[in-house]
């Protein structure tokens, strides 16, 4: 018998002795017939009381998984078969409907697939845990993977499937994000899609005024300049996501404004109490100043600056990749000619910087509270084989994570290919316990900003020390 039993994690130990148990009769590590370990000899094994494995077998007897006879012992039962078994669908959860659609159509059909919207999905996932009603899969954020592995509510997914990891995940997932999957030495996530933030323009207004895509922060000041004259009236040239009403797309966007001018948010300490970050800051405030951008950016949705830009009450909108389809729909374009209209493009080098953008992906995590953790796995494989990613981003403004995948699609959408080349300027968000927090602090520490609440070197100066807090990272000068 093989596996860890977490005494700290939130998942009760015996419905991690059941799910472990029932992952290795799947597997077949006991065979129908075979006889398993006793009480007291699983008591031994994982040092735990008797309390915990009664019920795990006790549990595991009433599903019909296994036979518990009187002074003969516990065997699994052989005509019980995990295929036909009466049992919940695999639940698996996603951001959006049109990723849901298309997933299901992938899955098997006994797989329940469910839409939370992505600025609730973190807080939803963890209170479905503490009410012991998570789903099987989840498809998050990159960036929350510590967070869930370090509270033990993931699993280790080379726990699940060494050799899927080694053979497959390790040799052709795009290594900008291999890493980022770890905690504490395991892979708990496999990314189905990767995207960047960087700046939209409106190619008709940028001819308008007889310009080109900036490649300084200068250029994009002036530019914004030239074009406000031309916007119609209440409207601004330049929108962004611009505080908490964003959540977690304003850091992200925060992320490649900063890169553009040198800045690491976490590196051997917190790297954003500097020069450059004040600099960053500032040239947002000249933004609202010089009346190209409106102090409102605040109160906008993570989707409220494409829906703008694609119905021409902006002409810049900073933002991510991923935001093409919005645009499209805006604009009443399809996602093949919106590209004709519109361009994205690095965030313009700072005084310290160079052109920048930040990478972000959507992972595939399995939750620990699922009961079936071997089947939830060999789906999620299924679910991210090169030509079920290369179908699922087809026809989005999508980057599958396979490098195999990318070599099927990247002929037949030549944006896919142009947006994989910005990998080569893109920073990282920090990938570390914690993140949420940290988060939540630049997010205010941009609104502060913004809105005129605080100037940026003490807007600064507070999230360095609170992030600083909350790490236990040194602030760096």
């Amino acid at each position: 018998m093989t596996g860890i039993l977490d005494a700290d994690s939130a998942v009760p130990l015996y419905h991690q002795l059941k799910l472990l148990l029932l992952s290795e009769i799947e597997a077949g590590r006991y065979a129908p017939g075979d006889r398993l370990p006793t009480e007291a000899e699983i008591c031994d094994l994982y040092s735990i009381s008797r309390t915990p494995v009664h019920r795990a077998l006790s549990e595991l007897a009433e599903e019909g998984v296994i036979v518990r006879m009187r002074r003969r012992g516990t065997f699994v039962n052989p005509e019980w078969r995990s295929d036909d078994r009466n049992r919940p669908p695999l639940r698996i959860v996603v951001s959006d409907a049109i990723r849901a659609e298309r997933i299901s159509g992938a899955a098997p059909p006994h797989t329940d697939v469910t839409v939370v919207d992505y600025t609730e999905l973190p807080e939803c996932l963890m209170r479905a845990v503490a009410e012991g009603t998570a789903p099987d899969i989840a498809l998050i954020d990159e960036v929350w993977i510590a967070e869930l592995a370090d509270a033990h509510v993931i699993h280790a997914l080379d726990d699940l499937d060494p050799r899927w990891i080694e053979s497959e995940y390790r040799a052709d997932f795009d290594p900008t994000f291999v890493d980022g999957m770890r905690f504490d030495r395991h892979v708990h996530a496999v990314p189905e899609e990767i995207n960047v933030a960087g700046v939209w323009y409106d190619r008709a207004q940028i001819d308008r005024v007889g310009a080109t895509i900036p490649s300084t922060w200068g250029e994009l000041r002036s530019l914004a300049q030239s074009i406000q004259p031309l916007m119609p009236n209440g409207n601004h040239a330049i929108v962004m996501p611009g505080g908490l009403a964003a959540a977690e797309t304003t850091t992200y966007c925060l992320t490649a404004l900063l890169g553009s001018n040198g800045v690491r948010i976490i590196g051997d300490g917190v790297g954003i109490d500097n020069a450059e970050t004040v600099e960053t800051l500032r040239l947002l405030r000249q933004f609202i100043e010089d009346g190209t951008m409106s102090g409102d950016v605040v109160n906008h949705g993570w989707l409220t600056a494409p829906r703008h830009l694609g119905t021409g009450r902006a002409a810049i909108g900073i933002g991510g990749s991923y935001e093409a389809e919005v645009i499209a729909d805006a604009a009443d374009l399809t996602l093949e000619t919106v590209w004709d209209r519109f361009v994205f493009a690095p965030f313009p080098s700072g005084p310290h910087g160079a052109p920048a953008t930040a990478a972000g992906a959507m992972a595939y995590v399995i939750l620990r509270q699922s009961r079936h953790p071997v089947a939830a796995m060999a789906l999620l494989e299924q679910l991210t084989t090169p030509a079920q990613l290369a179908a699922r981003t087809a026809g989005r403004p999508m980057i599958p994570a396979r490098r195999s995948s990318l070599d099927l699609v990247e002929q037949a959408r030549p944006f896919v290919l142009e947006t994989a080349r910005l990998f080569s300027t893109a920073v990282n968000r920090p990938h570390i316990v914690g993140y949420p927090l940290i988060s939540i602090q630049l997010q205010q520490m941009v609104e502060a900003v913004i809105t005129g609440t605080l100037r940026p070197a003490a807007a600064v100066e507070r999230a360095a020390d609170i992030i600083g807090a909350i790490t236990g990272l040194p602030v760096l000068h």
